[in-house]
């Protein structure tokens, strides 16, 4: 039999798909990679580097992986829930005195992105029309995860950028049009691209204005001890679960355990009775099964592994006290370096969005050598103590003062 094709059906299918644009920080990537320049500087990609430009492996994960080389049995599937003893172990160091709490469920996701698409499905089989609000700037990929959901999004003021600080004013009056039930996105800590946090009392006047609009907090806690430790990186999110009736919480693993390619990460959501939380982790299951089936297993057994072990949990918390020094030492030398980058210097994490235009950037690149989004966000960590007077040379013809 000769099977006859049509080929102007076969073409239909995918000619009406246009082209779409080029992902600006894998251009940033690779433009850099191809500058032959000795004293290039990448401030561009989001990933920790080390004052000798690497992004090691932490110690505890070596430990962790070696004795989950020699140990491991089995590679057979776990679940749509993925290593639960993770997720649970996960959560004390997440949760705080929430973890355990029976109202509160969770399961392993592909890093913090399966964790916010996860909850991006979750909302939109709620039923209604609720809307999700995100102050801007944020990170690029947050809108879209949840437009592909099929919901809509809102951008709100978040940041001055002249006075390099949150507008906290503009954020919590653009809330005051939101409807009950809608959804706030919210950075935990170490805000993606302005290197902001909220303060204690900030979180309580959100905790208050979510509670008084009947909205739902969707806390995205994707840098958490790279800010100011561990406990206090997430002491927002702990005010957030002891004040408000319903919350969810996307995290990851990527920055904070350098498992970056291993995708490791986790979605709760905090129920308003321990009934309500059961059809809630039904219907996880669920979309989880239909979105990846199956979490990949390798990192988070990794995880697992050293939270099960005092002494690996004490090693890496100390190895990642170290980073978190290191961040905010260059962040120190930043802001003293010049009276514009002073804000640097008060800010948390990986990030800083620089007071500079596009035609800056692409200058910067051009004339020095310096790669980082047209945007002006910065990695921190991609500097060096030797990069910082050269960074700042470069830079200061093109500050505000």
């Amino acid at each position: 039999m000769t099977l006859v094709v049509n080929a102007t059906a076969a073409q239909a299918l995918f000619s009406s798909l246009e082209r779409q644009p080029p992902d600006a920080l894998l251009a940033v990537i690779g433009m850099h990679r191809a500058d032959p320049r000795a004293d290039k500087i990448d401030v561009g990609v989001g990933v920790y580097r080390d004052e000798l430009g690497g992004t090691p492996v932490m110690r505890a994960v070596k430990a962790a992986e070696a004795r989950l080389l020699s140990h491991q049995t089995s590679k057979s599937y776990l679940g749509a829930e993925g290593d639960q003893q993770y997720t649970d172990l996960l959560a004390t160091v997440a949760l705080g005195a929430s973890a355990g709490d029976p109202r509160i469920t969770g399961i392993q996701t592909p890093g913090g992105t399966g964790a916010l698409r996860l909850a991006a499905e979750l909302i939109s089989r709620i039923g209604g029309t609720p809307t999700v609000w995100i102050g801007a700037p944020t990170w690029p990929n947050h809108g879209p995860i949840f437009r592909e959901a099929g919901l809509a999004v809102r951008t709100h003021d978040y940041f001055d950028a002249r006075l390099g600080d949150i507008d906290f004013d503009a954020f919590m009056a653009a809330l005051v049009d939101a409807q009950g039930g809608d959804v706030v996105l919210l950075h935990g800590c170490c805000h993606n691209p302005t290197g902001t946090s909220f303060d204690g009392g900030q979180w309580r006047a959100i905790a208050d204005l979510l509670i008084r609009r009947g909205l739902v907090p969707l806390i995205d806690l994707a840098y958490q001890g790279l800010g100011s430790g561990l406990e206090q990186d997430a002491a927002g999110l702990h005010t957030i679960l002891s004040m408000v009736p319903e919350a969810m919480v996307a995290y990851s693993c990527d920055k904070n355990f350098a498992l970056y390619r291993e995708r490791v990460g986790a979605l709760w959501v905090q129920a308003q009775t321990s009934a309500a939380a059961v059809p809630v982790r039904e219907t996880m299951l669920v979309l989880a099964r239909s979105l990846w089936s199956m979490p990949p297993d390798h990192g988070a057994a990794t995880v697992r592994l050293i939270l099960e072990d005092a002494t690996l949990a004490a090693d890496w918390r100390h190895e990642l006290g170290s980073m978190c020094a290191r961040i905010n030492a260059l962040r120190s030398a930043l802001g003293a370096a010049h009276p514009a980058l002073f804000r640097i210097s008060r800010q948390q994490g990986l990030f800083a969005l620089l007071p500079i235009d596009r035609a800056a950037v692409i200058a910067l690149r051009t004339e020095h050598g310096i790669y980082m989004p047209e945007s002006g966000r910065i990695n921190i960590a991609g500097l060096r103590e030797a990069t910082i007077a050269p960074f700042v040379a470069a830079l200061t013809p093109y500050l505000p003062f």
